[in-house]
């Protein structure tokens, strides 16, 4: 069983293991596994199910690190709290009574540990009438920095920030406004922002015409926009800030799995959850290069472990003590799991694979294709034993015949603070550094280099602390003297692999996931706002439900990469666990 690393100790101590009343703690990481373990598989008892058995199976997999639940899980599982979901979507609707309920559910969400996702698109635009008072509209935006100073103030259950993500739809009368928004440094800090564009838009922006804007109060046209300015704009800004992200709002409501319920218009904060208003998930991930065996995919070993983590999944539903009663209500009825991996980036190096040549994708396309068709079939086999998720009827699983458990399976999570605990690449992300050091807990510096970049050095006969000195300068081993061409070609970095080819293994799981992907492309500093915009067309024209880009040296990256006193690359993760972190915005 591979060892915990010291970072993964110190983020353990910091903010997943229990504490008594004197602050001392009162469990290690077996302790935690064993908790986590007892209280989700209690669950079984309810379906007849061999609780003792499954405790032990849970307990074996958790403490291997081959499968984690998100934070939330890990932190409140058989304690006081019991809250034990990721994501949230909460609705937001043209009153100030409406506005002002989400904001006092997120705040008690984000006390629990989980982050939230928001829809601000049926506001009124600013300056717009408001018929009780004759005053006038604040906008989507203002509001927002409302929401964004009450996450300020929040600490998630004493140990994790808030988390939001706030969408807009592109044809809102504020979209300028809001593309603008993060323009000015700390000015919604603790939101990720996403454009919903339609295909519409899209269209108009390929034939050249003018997009329409409409006020969301009465549908009315208030004014048009060339829709190749507007695209510009998105690009420029998201050049300089790392926000907005795009939305691809048709292609997420194409997957839509319970359409009779209403559209999708928001997601989680890392965008990999499209969530319906008052709606939860809760997430888990697959360490891949746990189920390598002597140069190989162990596939056996990679199915049982889905299959456990469906089960394991689908019992924190009901496990999980949730905030407010419309909120256990949507869960319980759509039951919607997200099971993903972690670690594809050490699966391609110990298969010999680099991140930058065809054999990646093809391999992710393989990999998850096995992982869906196996999540799927034990979500049909929980089925049998408990029944359709409740509002089985009318969704797209009834429309094809399929009897499941969970309205959906998979998602591919950013997995932030749970790839240190686990000692791998987060999701499905390529190294974003080499060596660095990690700023983390308030203020630690924790010095960091790849194991696998390590003991490739070190059978190359070429590790020596010079070396990873010079890496840790430039974060990329690519083209720097001392590396063995072999090495190099085996460990490119995020800002190594070209735009396209990060696009080409985000769509290879897309395809294989009914949720969605949670996937940056990162860009280097000299990278333009022409960059930007061929990202955006090229990710919508693959079918993709959204993308982010983040270049070298925008404002946003000035808060995760920069330069120490000494030369050093130096990664700040303002993660709020695996709902939300800042490498992968």
């Amino acid at each position: 069983m591979r060892a915990l690393t010291e970072n993964a100790r110190r983020v353990l101590e910091a903010r997943y293991l229990a504490r008594g009343p004197d602050g001392a703690l009162r469990e290690d990481w077996p302790g935690l596994c064993q908790r986590v373990a007892r209280c989700v598989a209690a669950v079984e008892k309810e379906w007849g199910g061999e609780v003792a058995r499954q405790e032990e199976a849970f307990f074996e997999a958790l403490v291997r690190r081959e499968f984690l639940p998100n934070s939330p899980t890990l932190m409140n599982a058989g304690t006081a709290l019991g809250q034990l979901a990721a994501c949230f979507v909460l609705p937001v609707d043209d009153t100030l009574e409406s506005v002002f309920e989400a904001l006092k559910e997120m705040a008690v969400i984000h006390q629990s540990g989980g982050g939230t996702g928001f829809s601000f698109s049926s506001l009124r635009p600013a300056g717009d009438v408001v018929q009780g008072t004759l005053g006038v509209a604040s906008g989507p935006v203002a509001f927002m920095g409302v929401f964004d100073a009450a996450t300020a103030v929040i600490k998630q259950g004493g140990r994790r920030r808030g988390a939001n993500m706030g969408v807009l739809r592109i044809d809102h009368p504020d979209v300028v406004e809001f593309i603008r928004a993060k323009t000015d440094r700390g000015q919604l800090s603790n939101f990720n922002v996403s454009l919903s564009t339609p295909d519409s838009f899209w269209h108009a922006v390929e034939a050249g015409t003018d997009f329409e804007l409409r006020n969301p109060r009465d549908g009315c046209v208030t004014r048009q926009l060339d829709a190749r300015w507007l695209l510009d704009e998105i690009a420029r800004y998201a050049w300089a800030t790392g926000d907005p992200g795009v939305l691809f709002i048709d292609a997420v409501n194409r997957a839509n799995p319970t359409p009779q319920l209403g559209p999708l218009a928001a997601t989680n904060p890392c965008g990999e959850l499209p969530l319906l208003p008052n709606e939860a998930c809760n997430l888990g991930s697959l360490r891949l290069d746990a189920f390598v065996r002597d140069g190989q995919i162990d596939w056996d070993g990679l199915d049982r472990a889905v299959d456990l983590g469906v089960r394991f999944l689908d019992d924190v539903i009901d496990a999980s003590r949730y905030p407010f009663p419309a909120i256990t209500a949507q869960v319980r009825g759509n039951r919607k799991i997200g099971l993903g991996v972690m670690g594809f980036a050490d699966l391609l190096v110990e298969l010999g694979i680099a991140y930058d040549e065809p054999a990646a994708p093809a391999l992710a396309e393989r990999l998850m294709a096995r992982i869906y068709a196996r999540a799927e079939a034990a979500s049909a086999r929980l089925a049998e034993e408990r029944g359709v998720f409740p509002h089985w009827e009318g969704s797209r699983a009834a429309a094809r015949g399929v009897r499941l458990r969970n309205a959906t399976v998979t998602s591919i999570a950013p997995t932030g603070t749970l790839s240190i605990l686990a000692g791998c690449a987060g999701g499905i992300e390529p190294y974003f550094a080499l060596a660095f050091v990690r700023h983390v807990l308030d203020g630690a510096r924790l010095p960091e280099t790849n194991p696998h970049f390590e003991a490739a050095l070190r059978r190359a006969g070429v590790l020596d602390e010079a070396l990873v000195a010079r890496v840790r300068a430039q974060g990329s081993a690519r083209h720097l003297p001392g590396v063995p061409a072999a090495v190099a070609r085996l460990f490119p970095t995020a800002y190594d692999i070209s735009p396209e080819q990060h696009l080409d293994v985000q769509q290879a799981f897309q395809k294989h996931v009914d949720n969605a992907v949670s996937k940056t492309v990162n860009l280097p500093e000299a990278a333009t706002p022409d960059d930007v915009r061929a990202i955006y067309l090229s990710a919508w024209r693959r079918g993709l439900k959204g993308v982010t880009v983040f270049r070298e040296g925008s404002k946003g990256a000035e808060a995760v990469l920069v330069r120490g006193a000494g030369g050093e690359l130096e990664v700040s993760d303002h993660f709020a666990g695996d709902c939300s972190d800042a490498l992968c915005a």
